[in-house]
């Protein structure tokens, strides 16, 4: 398998449905996102959606996933459990473009839900199938009986196959810098055999992938960048160069 370019990937764009959007008063309408917002054109490879918290990026990912027939909480297109309906509606309102060329894989991964998926993979087992145990995937075993850290790296090296689409909202959250950079290494891995990433993070070391798409949700809207200009970066940037003077201020 190789890299996919912009004529075989499996998502194009995505673009909000205008001429249906309700007034902009309510959420998720009212969020930061939703500000001149006009649409995506994805990388191929890997497209980075970034931003403080509350701007809407979960939320976007969100009504992306459940627009390609994802399970809101997460998992394969397979799952379709449900422990808290609270997902927005914004998927009414998108309007996804996907190539002709297929995925054999999809995971939708969900940092904050992603116990819900390793509970429902636990009853399904339980319930028996004909077929071998689905915690086998994820490397066989338990997801409850590992750290969360632990839990999150079996589903990225052993689920996730190659030649697939993922839609990955906060990764990070239980990773070292350590396993995050064995992360952005999978995360290589997987796009030469084939793969499409679109990844809602926080990591400057996980948003360093070569050549990806960067887009910078503000209070003024989304807008493309590199590495270096996020603010996210900048932060911890600052914050090594110049320890010291930061925490005075921090702290005084």
């Amino acid at each position: 398998m190789t890299k996919l370019t912009s004529d075989t990937a499996f998502l194009k764009t995505v673009y909000l449905k205008e001429d249906r959007l309700p007034a902009a008063d309510h959420f998720p309408f009212d969020l930061p996102i939703m500000k001149n917002f006009t649409g995506i054109a994805f990388h191929p490879n890997v497209t980075y959606i970034i931003g403080e918290n509350g701007m809407g990026k979960s939320t976007l990912l969100e009504a992306i996933a459940i627009g390609l027939g994802f399970n809101p909480e997460g998992g394969t297109r397979n799952f379709n459990f449900s422990s808290y309906d609270s997902h927005s509606p914004l998927d009414q309102y998108v309007r996804i473009a996907r190539g002709t060329n297929q995925p054999k894989d999809h995971f939708f991964f969900r940092a904050e839900s992603f116990y819900n998926v390793a509970t429902n993979i636990e009853e399904l087992d339980a319930a028996g199938s004909i077929g071998r145990k689905i915690i086998d995937s994820y490397g066989g075993t338990s997801l409850h009986k590992q750290s969360h850290g632990e839990a999150f790296f079996a589903a990225f090296m052993h689920r996730f196959q190659g030649h697939g689409l993922y839609i990955l909202d906060e990764p990070e959250s239980a990773l070292s810098p350590l396993r995050q950079l064995s992360m952005l290494r999978r995360i290589h891995d997987l796009v030469e055999e084939g793969s499409q990433f679109v990844i809602s993070t926080h990591s400057p070391i996980l948003m360093a992938y070569p050549n990806a798409y960067i887009l910078e949700l503000t209070e003024e809207g989304m807008q493309e960048t590199v590495l270096e200009q996020t603010s996210h970066y900048k932060v911890m940037e600052q914050f090594f160069e110049n320890k010291e003077r930061m925490l005075h201020h921090l702290l005084q």
